[in-house]
């Protein structure tokens, strides 16, 4: 059998996450802003948190925003906020990061995972509706990889069973849902509470941990930034047990500037999936992910199924790597069969979809610097294998 010739590797390196490369255009900006924060030295609640989270506000047409920690107290956060009993249910997707479960856990509710859909991933609509009891308390959607769940049938089931829609926002800020009705619906605003993560990997990312909530209701808007403050609207006097959850402003500060960029950045990441669509779409023993068209992707990961068939997503891994091309499997073990939920008392083969996606997706590097030339170096890598 001939060996497979492949081009020489790009001049640059191909990185799954190339930081240095998307900060160095705005070094200057991030610069100033960091001396000016620096220089106010209220490192704290400073200007720049709320100014922030106007800003965001704007870009994702006018909820409130709440900034907090990080995307897992954004998570329970949120849950805290519906003020649901020790012991109620909260659906999950089977197929996530555990965060998700973690945000519910620990607040002493019972994470009860659904399967998801086998194209986009995302939580199945007709699954929730059957995983629904009388103790169901909410619902949270995950918009994996960067496109929305199915927002209406899911809004549609929440509003019928009178449960709470609580959006995952971590991987897809920015993206918008098309409804049967020609609306438009932006990732993150539809549920009573929406969260977002500002971890340095995300599309909107920090340098450092960060979250949000985000909410068109104004009175829960207020409860969820007592509840980020130790449970205090006046310093010293605590109504609700809260959290110690904020954002400082040394973060807020960076992401302002960050925010400035992001439409160009999620522009530059469809860019590139359209390019690895088009030079993989035909592979037999591979599939580029799926597109919901009522959805808008933004690409937190670009990530492939491979034919399920032992050993076969691994070595192609292996071979991506033998060639200097980084990949990475999210999520390698559904969240029912990690060893920390094995009290919920699920087994192996509940929820099949979620567990063969565990064994079968590989997500390829993408971000904004991605160049041309290492675009089709990922792409020939890819295609001598398969």
């Amino acid at each position: 059998m001939p060996v497979p010739q492949f081009p020489l590797p790009p001049s640059a390196p191909i990185q799954l996450l190339d930081l240095r490369a998307q900060h160095a255009p705005i070094r200057a900006e991030l610069d100033e802003a960091l001396r000016q924060a620096l220089d106010e030295a209220a490192f704290i609640q400073g200007p720049a948190v709320q100014q922030f989270a106007l800003e965001l506000s704007e870009y994702l047409g006018g909820p409130h925003v709440v900034p907090c920690a990080n995307g897992t107290d954004a998570l329970q956060l949120a849950l805290m906020a519906l003020r649901l009993p020790r012991g109620a249910e909260v659906i999950v997707p089977a197929f996530t990061y555990v965060a998700t479960l973690e945000a519910a856990a620990v607040l002493g509710l019972v994470p009860v995972p659904v399967d998801v859909l086998p194209d986009t991933f995302n939580l199945d609509p007709q699954a929730v509706e059957a995983a629904i009891t009388s103790r169901t308390g909410a619902i949270v959607a995950v918009h994996l990889f960067g496109q929305c769940a199915d927002l209406e049938a899911l809004r549609a089931v929440a509003d019928q069973h009178g449960v709470a829609l609580i959006e995952d926002n971590a991987q897809a800020i920015g993206a918008t849902f098309r409804t049967s009705r020609g609306e438009f619906w932006v990732a993150g605003t539809v549920g009573e509470v929406g969260t977002t993560s500002f971890f340095p990997s995300k599309n909107l990312g920090g340098f450092g941990d960060g979250g949000a909530l985000f909410t068109r209701d104004e009175a829960r808007a207020a409860y969820l930034r007592q509840l980020a403050n130790h449970g205090q609207t006046r310093k010293y006097h605590h109504e609700y047990i809260g959290l110690n959850s904020r954002l400082d402003t040394v973060q807020a500060a960076l992401l302002r500037v960050k925010l400035r960029y992001l439409s160009q950045w999620t522009a530059a990441r469809q860019h590139v999936a359209a390019s690895y669509d088009a030079a993989l779409a035909d592979l037999q023993t591979i599939s580029v992910p799926a597109r919901d068209p009522r959805s808008t992707h933004v690409f937190h990961q670009y990530t492939l199924t491979v034919a399920d068939e032992p050993g076969r997503r691994n070595a192609l891994q292996q071979h991506l790597a033998a060639h200097g091309v980084p990949s990475q499997v999210y999520y390698p073990l559904p969240n029912h069969l990690q060893p920390a939920y094995q009290y919920l008392g699920y087994h192996a083969g509940q929820f099949p979809v979620a567990e063969r996606l565990c064994r079968t997706v590989l997500s390829l590097p993408i971000h904004p610097t991605l160049v041309q030339e290492q675009l089709a170096y990922v792409a020939d890598v890819v295609r001598a294998w398969a």
